[in-house]
């Protein structure tokens, strides 16, 4: 038994390693929550798109039972500046699967043009003129896997532990309007041809995503949101989510998704107050997955008026 348990524990360890190589390196597919509540983490043409500053802290996977399986921790804030032309941010990021970490922090830059859209919205919608942005970010990337502790040495792959520093340029696109949203971002542009380890192959995600606001008048204590999320990556599967969310008046969110590679996500958010909101997120696989399901936290603190209801 013991012996099987080894084998075991070692195959497990040697499949989370090879997919580091395209969950981490690409930074994980963010999150129903994470990039339809705080979508600076994977867009910096976000930053300064509300009217007051916000942070939003992360923690995915922190209670996961099978060791070694995906961890996720975030933490950002981004603020308007110059009557919201210009957005300033930073963020921290740090991945972990099996013997692979990723750690990553970045400072953004928005600028913003407006379009007065006139439209019919609920008395509660935290609303921003029609606007085209842009953004870019700068940050560094410290990329350590450690191979020797799979323990396999008949292998020259697994031979050595890799340890990286990458800097890295993001830009992001997004336009906004009352009634929807879409946006094309790259969290870096240089893939690894800064990168201290030659040994390193690293590709960068393209992220586009779309979203709907459905309200109606008649029900304006309640509104619908349906979005999608497509990531496209060299060497690895197109991946979509496709989510829908229906929230009301800023005290309560309920949310459901489907992943390609089948997972669902179900979420349930409430606002404390006026200025704190927290979210909760699950993400269970349809389908036998040796990295189990998933939870998620956030929680998001907005200054001024905060989440405001009327």
């Amino acid at each position: 038994m013991k012996a099987k348990k080894t084998i075991g524990t070692l195959a497990l360890g040697v499949l989370l390693s090879l997919l580091s190589y395209n969950s981490i390196f690409g930074q994980q597919t963010a999150v129903f929550a994470e990039y339809n509540y705080n979508p600076f983490i994977i867009n910096s043409a976000y930053a300064g798109l509300l009217p007051t500053t916000e942070a939003t802290l992360t923690n995915t996977g922190f209670l996961n039972s099978i060791e070694g399986s995906p961890q996720n921790f975030t933490l950002s804030f981004h603020t308007p500046l110059q009557e919201g032309k210009v957005g300033l941010g930073a963020g921290f990021i740090r991945d972990q699967i099996g013997v692979t970490t990723s750690t990553s922090a970045f400072a953004a830059y928005s600028y913003k043009i407006f379009f007065d859209f006139k439209d019919d919205r609920p008395y509660w919608q935290i609303y921003q003129p029609g606007t085209l942005s842009f953004g870019i970010t700068a940050g560094i990337q410290q990329y350590q896997d450690n191979l020797l502790e799979l323990g396999i040495m008949d292998d020259p792959n697994f031979s050595q532990n890799i340890n990286a520093t990458i800097p890295t340029i993001g830009v992001g696109f997004l336009f906004n309007h009352a009634r929807f949203y879409a946006g094309v971002s790259t969290p870096n542009l240089l893939g690894d041809r800064l990168a201290t380890d030659d040994n390193l192959e690293l590709e960068s995600p393209i992220y586009g995503y779309f979203g709907y606001r459905f309200y109606n008048n008649r029900f304006e204590d309640f509104m619908l949101k349906p979005s999608v999320l497509i990531k496209t990556e060299k060497g690895a599967p197109l991946e979509i989510d496709s989510n829908i969310s229906i929230s009301y008046r800023n005290r309560f969110e309920l949310g459901a998704g489907y992943r390609s590679n089948a997972s669902i996500n179900v979420l349930a958010g409430i606002y404390l107050i006026k200025n704190f909101r927290l979210i909760y997120h699950f993400n269970f696989s349809v389908k036998d997955n040796p990295l189990g399901n998933s939870n998620g936290l956030m929680i998001s603190y907005r200054f001024g008026k905060g989440y405001a209801r009327d």
